[in-house]
């Protein structure tokens, strides 16, 4: 096994080995968390779509069937009940109308799914708790430098 860096596990590192991994381990979370934000709105933006798309159907379905349907369903009701030709007219509207409802049902059902989406939510309330713990994060002690010593720091090429 080996860490991130390469170096064999249980070996010591240098601080800025370790720093350097943090670094790359922390980058690499960031853009987890982003890419995950991505695909909960992408799924959220589908689910309006699809409501969207419910709403339309239910516009469509009520201006272009109301002619055909209303004539056909009128004569209908009348050659079977006698009724009035204007009352007949009058409930083939409303078969018309209870059928853009429940479309329009099922687009308010999906709306609310996608507007109750808390996946951006989510990933920012995780990013404020990966800071949090990073903010309140303590170094460890260094130790007290000697006069005349050089101390060698390692420096990432990123």
């Amino acid at each position: 096994m080996s860490a991130p860096d390469g170096s064999p596990v249980g070996a010591e590192r240098s601080i800025g080995q370790l720093f350097a991994s943090a670094t790359t381990e922390m980058s690499a979370l960031v853009h987890d968390e982003i890419a995950l934000a991505k695909a909960q709105l992408k799924q959220d933006v589908k689910r309006g779509a699809v409501g969207g798309g419910a709403f339309t159907a239910a516009g469509a379905v009520l201006l272009f069937s109301l002619p055909m349907l209303n004539f056909a369903l009128a004569y209908g009701i009348r050659t079977w009940s006698h009724w009035n030709l204007a009352i007949c007219f009058v409930l083939s509207f409303a078969a018309n109308v209870l059928v853009a409802g429940i479309l329009a049902l099922i687009g308010v059902v999906f709306a609310k799914k996608a507007k109750k989406g808390q996946g951006p939510q989510k990933v920012a309330a995780s990013m404020k708790e990966t800071a949090g713990v990073l903010q309140n994060a303590k170094p460890h002690p260094r130790p007290e430098r000697v006069e005349g010593t050089v101390e060698v720091v390692a420096r990432s090429s990123s």
